[in-house]
């Protein structure tokens, strides 16, 4: 069983930055894939970022609408991993959910953090 607990959601300005942080438990948490996904108020759940596993090194990958804003990062020592969001925009209000496929082909989320940016 994997347990997914996101924090750093609030309330924002636009132009303002928030990190959120996502913490795994499991012994193995390195090597599971995750992303950040989010669900704004009457919109669909929509990929936001998310980092996969390699031996060779993280793979990751960005939605257009936030590439060169959002950096997704991991501390695997910590079974950590992070949201750095800069240049926030209304657009970016929602609910930022933290996601894990095992190698096992089991998947996770975590239970939300908001995020509000105000204009």
């Amino acid at each position: 069983q994997v347990r997914l607990v996101e924090s750093g959601g609030g309330l924002v300005q636009a132009e303002d930055s928030l990190r959120l942080t996502c913490v795994a438990s499991g012994r193995r948490a390195s090597n599971y894939d995750m992303a950040w996904y989010r669900q704004a108020p009457g919109k669909e759940r929509e990929i936001v970022a998310s980092i996969r596993f390699s031996f060779r090194g993280d793979i990751i990958s960005y939605a257009d609408s936030v590439k060169g804003r959002f950096t997704i990062s991991r501390d695997s020592a910590k079974h950590t991993m992070y949201l750095q969001m800069s240049r926030l925009t209304p657009e970016d209000t929602a609910v930022y959910y933290c996601y894990a496929d095992t190698p096992l082909g089991v998947d996770y989320w975590g239970e939300g953090t908001l995020v509000t940016v105000s204009s």
